[in-house]
């Protein structure tokens, strides 16, 4: 039997799990991993600038392609708390990442030794699971486990910890010899799935709420084929948004407190079935007021995860199964059931949702200056194509993005939904960038944001990694003043400064035209909203001509209030600007108005 270095038989198993790409920052206490790395080679590296970057990087790069498992590593003690938010944000989203951190050698675990902490411990509520690894001759094993995890059931985060002394051991393994274990997920029966339709039959104004789960399941395809099988209109998830195009005409929109279209939520509101595919029933989407959400309405919900049917509410038959198995078996039974001639007519209803699409809409055309931030995704829409992968976290600008971007493709809108942490956005498109350099990257930022972990433009120079990045400017931590409102304060969200250096500026403080152009990348900065295509035109040529992020900086009004619910009740949402009334006022829209 060969014999190698714990290490090294670490990363033959990562090559044999499919992983070419790693992002981290080395120490000390993991640099013999890193030795094998270089030794072993097959896997290229991106060196982050932080390790919670390396963690987000880490999820863009999983959540772009199909079967592809991100992996970030980092040093001891702090690298590997560094990357508990990438943990949290991808066990949020069911996003499987593999976390490799170094440890202090095994004998000095409980002598306080210097960067010595227990990141398993710490790890564990926001991992499948954490592990430190004691004994040499278990790593083989512990990395085939944890590709298990990360693949069975609901996907998720996995940690390993390796103390150095284990990495440096000498262990029996031959790397030919290695094999993946077989994934688990549970599937539908053909009983559960006849229920289903069923029930769905038995209705008159019918939904389908796509989520994620279908998305992790490759299953879009499968979505689409069912819904226009049975002519049945669906909402998508924030999480779920691409499953079906939103030009389809049995795309419904969104429905919730924040991310919604109005259309969206008045088709809900007047449907009487809901078959939930692969989503979580998220508050954004249903908001508090349950009683609102569930109204009259039967649901079928089919996820994954059987302890996620029931959480939030009961519905009236829940399914744990994947979503593709599920899908499989719907399309199955209703092929049978058509054939039959026993599939309902449902055009009166898919009519009645498309008079909402053309008829409730926002506007988004303005002319101020400065500009309203509606005017940036009316623009946006106009610059970049069905192929492009949006890429954002948090805050007014995400909100307003999904309730006014269009996005046509599964994976092509790369949002961390649940945790939402700042900072996330510039890390991630960093990672989607590189697990599909081909595809343009459009990454939304607000300000505040955008200043988290800005460093992170830095690997995009360096790795020659081009997207471009499109920067709402208040000077506001928007999202949160709009909240702080129902309290009647306006307390500690400004970020308005005079800048010595930058006069310019106004109030707008941060030059971020010259801290990004100083971290290597392009930017540009427009107060005109009627330059912002011709910025957003010039910032695609410079990141293809640079092969660097190219930031274009909008200077918006300093305050604007997105359209959402007040009282976290999605049949509550208040519409804070003019609505569109005549067809020039949401030109972009996905459907022409009806006036």
């Amino acid at each position: 039997m060969p014999r190698m270095t714990a290490a090294a038989a670490a990363v033959e198993i990562l090559k044999r799990e499919g992983v070419s790409q790693a992002f981290g920052v080395p120490g000390a206490a993991i640099n013999p991993f890193y030795r094998e790395l270089k030794n072993v080679g097959g896997i290229n590296h991106t060196l982050a600038r932080h390790v919670e970057g390396a963690s987000h990087m880490a999820e863009g790069y999983t959540r772009t392609t199909p079967g592809n498992i991100g992996v970030c590593i980092g040093t001891s003690g702090p690298a590997g708390t560094d990357m508990i938010t990438g943990l949290y944000s991808a066990i949020a989203d069911s996003i499987p990442i593999l976390c490799i951190t170094g440890q202090a050698p095994v004998a000095k675990l409980h002598k306080e030794d210097f960067q010595a902490v227990d990141i398993a411990s710490i790890a564990k509520p926001v991992t499948k699971a954490a592990t430190t690894v004691l004994e040499a001759a278990q790593v083989p094993g512990v990395f085939q486990q944890a590709f298990h995890l990360m693949r069975s059931g609901r996907p998720g985060p996995v940690l390993i910890d390796l103390p150095i002394d284990v990495q440096l051991t000498e262990i029996e393994f031959d790397p030919d010899l290695y094999e993946p274990l077989a994934v688990h997920k549970p599937a539908a029966t053909r009983k559960q799935a006849e229920k289903a339709i069923r029930l769905l039959l038995e209705s008159e104004r019918p939904l389908i709420v796509a989520g994620g789960g279908i998305i992790n399941a490759d299953a879009s395809d499968l979505l689409v084929e069912f819904a226009e099988l049975t002519g049945v209109p669906v909402i998508s998830t924030l999480m779920g948004w691409g499953v079906i195009p939103d030009d389809h005409e049995l795309a419904a929109g969104m429905v919730g407190v924040q991310t919604s279209h109005r259309y969206g939520n008045a088709t809900f509101l007047e449907s009487d079935f809901v078959l939930g595919i692969g989503n979580r029933w998220a508050n954004r989407h249903t908001g508090y007021n349950l009683d609102a959400y569930l109204g009259d309405r039967k649901f079928v919900h089919v996820d994954i995860e059987p302890t996620q049917i029931g959480k939030i509410f009961a519905p009236d038959l829940g399914i744990a199964s994947d979503a593709k198995a599920a899908l499989e078996l719907f399309i199955e039974v209703a092929k049978e059931l058509k054939a039959e001639g026993k599939l309902p007519d449902f055009s009166a209803w898919v009519a009645s949702h498309l008079e909402r699409k053309g008829t409730l809409q926002r506007r988004t055309h303005f002319d101020n200056i400065p500009m309203k931030p509606q005017r940036v995704y009316e623009e946006m829409n106009k610059a970049f194509g069905p192929e492009t992968r949006y890429v954002t976290t948090i805050g007014l600008s995400q909100i307003a993005g999904a309730q006014m971007l269009h996005v046509f493709k599964p994976r092509h809108w790369i949002n961390c939904g649940q945790a939402g942490p700042l900072g996330w956005t510039i890390p991630a498109a960093l990672g989607v960038a590189t697990a599909d350099p081909q595809t343009p990257v459009v990454a939304l930022s607000g300000d505040y944001d955008f200043q988290f972990m800005l460093e992170e433009l830095a690997v995009g120079a360096q790795h020659k990694i081009p997207y471009v990045h499109v920067l709402v400017n208040n000077a506001y931590l928007g999202l949160i003043r709009q909240a702080q409102g129902g309290l009647g304060i306006n307390f500690e969200v400004n970020l308005e400064f005079e800048n010595i250096n930058a006069p310019e500026l106004g109030v707008y403080g941060v030059d971020h035209v010259k801290v990004v152009e100083g971290l290597g990348c392009k930017a540009i900065r427009v107060t005109d909203p009627n330059e912002l295509g011709a910025a957003l035109e010039e910032a695609k040529k410079l990141a293809a001509e640079y092969s660097v992020p190219v930031v274009v900086e909008a200077i918006l009004e300093r305050v604007t209030n997105i359209s959402m619910s007040k009282t976290v009740d999605m049949s509550d949402v208040t519409e804070f600007e003019e609505l569109a009334t005549e067809p020039g006022h949401a030109p972009t829209a996905i459907r022409p108005l009806t006036v």
